[in-house]
């Protein structure tokens, strides 16, 4: 086994090994946990760090499982130790998949399974000694969530919307595409109800548009339909982290 492979996991780790390794993935966590925190995701600061610190515990068990009695460098199988970090990815995957929620077309927890993700794989790159490896992982998923961020409210995104508009009579529904296309939103009719033969028409529309920024523009939406028409009820449709 090459030199460099036993310095970036040594066979026999000592408790300054184990120790360095637990508090330096502890301090990526903490790194990426706060970004987290900071915006109410779901798994925040110690749901972070305790994902990290799983997969560190896992590897460094693997690290210590690792003998080379009775083989040479040439017959050692790696294989079985690659099992360890494929099941703690495996299990990452349900806890991801609990953060993530859907609501007809609504989507969140996307970037919160994401980040569980990575922060299992730093885990399991500090946890088998891969300092460096681990450390820049956790760097540049924190640049990911925090700089890049403000990159991507920059971005025009397509929005959707259902809304319900109170309207004088059906005639009124075929207007609204046509009322609303010139600045940019695109009104497809879904269904209507009425309550009574003489009574208003509730029309409900999928929306469509584009716009940059967290909020989607859904006040500038709602603004300009309540300009012209009474709105029953609003709610967003798009895919959210």
């Amino acid at each position: 086994m090459p030199s460099t492979m036993i310095e970036i996991m040594p066979l026999n780790p000592t408790w300054m090994d184990i120790a360095t390794r637990l508090l330096l993935v502890i301090a990526a966590g903490a790194l990426i946990g706060l970004n987290r925190e900071a915006g109410g995701h779901a798994a925040g600061f110690r749901t972070t760090i305790l994902v990290g610190l799983a997969a560190c515990l896992t590897m460094i068990q693997a690290n210590l499982l690792l003998s080379m009695t009775g083989k040479t460098f040439q017959s050692f199988v790696s294989m079985d130790i690659l099992r360890f970090p494929l099941g703690v990815l495996t299990g990452v995957g349900f806890i991801g998949g609990g953060a993530i929620l859907k609501r007809s077309d609504l989507v969140t927890g996307v970037t919160t399974a994401a980040t569980l993700w990575i922060m299992t794989a730093i885990g399991l790159c500090i946890g088998g000694g891969q300092l460096v490896v681990g450390s820049a992982g956790a760097v540049a998923a924190f640049i990911v969530l925090s700089p890049f961020k403000w990159f991507d409210e920059l971005i025009p995104h397509r929005q959707r919307a259902r809304v319900v508009i109170e309207l004088a009579g059906s005639a009124d529904i075929a207007k609204i595409q046509t009322l609303f296309d010139p600045i940019g939103y695109s009104f497809c009719f879904i269904a209507k109800s009425i309550s009574a033969p003489d009574a208003a028409v509730h029309a409900c529309y999928q929306v469509g548009w584009k716009h940059a920024g967290i909020s989607g523009g859904a006040s500038e939406l709602l603004a300009a339909v309540e300009e012209r028409y009474k709105v029953v009820s609003f709610e967003m449709m798009t895919t959210t982290t």
